[in-house]
């Protein structure tokens, strides 16, 4: 494969990749707390042994989209979303874990813990039980959990430094690695709601057209190429 053969395959690697991160977004359209995420990608250049420069494509890095999805009603009591910045904090096998997830549920001990049974983390870093034929559970906008007998603690809202240095996990969860969580003082929270996927539908399914368009066009130039390369060794063969 000459030149542009290489060229035309660095440029399919890099819409392949796109495409993959693409088809994760529109798989999430519904999903609760997800956040889009995108490439980046920059201009590889290299010197030949004759001295020409050839351009290829480098993936950089993955960027997510941090900005808040939309707010939905369920009315569902523990149902909970963030108004603002900040994540909820969850106690997991692998540690500390953070996110904008905010479907909750009680288990058998009472603690409010995520859908897959994370337990939620309160304000000061310990779990959140309701005592059984507790009654209504209210949560206040500023996190405090009630029933009939009182408050029962407040659901913690973390920031960090630097968002985007979180690693996410699974399951809508972000690993802060080295960062440490810190108290969103005046964050508010919404009982009955959960914030959405803030990807958009048009918009991704726009860039997967353009993509698949690159890709095909890319994919067209490797096969031209390889075309013309055994045109001309069956040429050469006939002499």
């Amino acid at each position: 494969m000459e030149t542009s053969g290489y060229i035309a395959l660095s440029s399919q690697m890099a819409l392949r990749q796109r495409l993959d991160v693409i088809s994760q977004n529109v798989a999430n359209l519904n999903t609760s707390g997800f956040k889009g995420e995108d490439m980046v990608f920059s201009e590889f250049l290299q010197e030949t042994e004759d001295g020409k420069t050839l351009s290829f494509v480098e993936n950089v890095a993955m960027v997510r989209n941090l900005s808040s999805g939309p707010l939905a009603l369920t009315a569902n009591a523990l149902d909970v979303a963030i108004r603002g910045e900040g994540y909820f904090g969850v106690d997991t096998p692998l540690g500390e874990r953070y996110t904008r997830a905010g479907s909750f549920r009680l288990d058998g001990d009472g603690r409010i813990v995520t859908a897959d049974g994370h337990p939620v983390k309160s304000d000061v870093g310990g779990e959140i039980v309701v005592p059984p034929d507790s009654g209504e559970v209210v949560i206040a906008r500023d996190g405090t959990v009630s029933v009939e007998t009182g408050e029962l603690g407040r659901i913690g809202v973390f920031r960090f430094e630097d968002e985007t240095l979180l690693v996410k996990t699974e399951a809508q969860l972000y690993d802060p690695v080295d960062q440490v969580a810190e108290q969103v003082q005046d964050a508010t929270v919404e009982q009955g709601m959960i914030e959405g996927s803030n990807v958009q539908g048009v918009i991704e399914m726009t860039k997967l057209i353009e993509t698949v368009r690159r890709y095909q066009s890319a994919n067209k130039l490797v096969e031209d190429e390889h075309r013309r390369q055994r045109q001309m060794l069956e040429a050469l063969g006939g002499n």
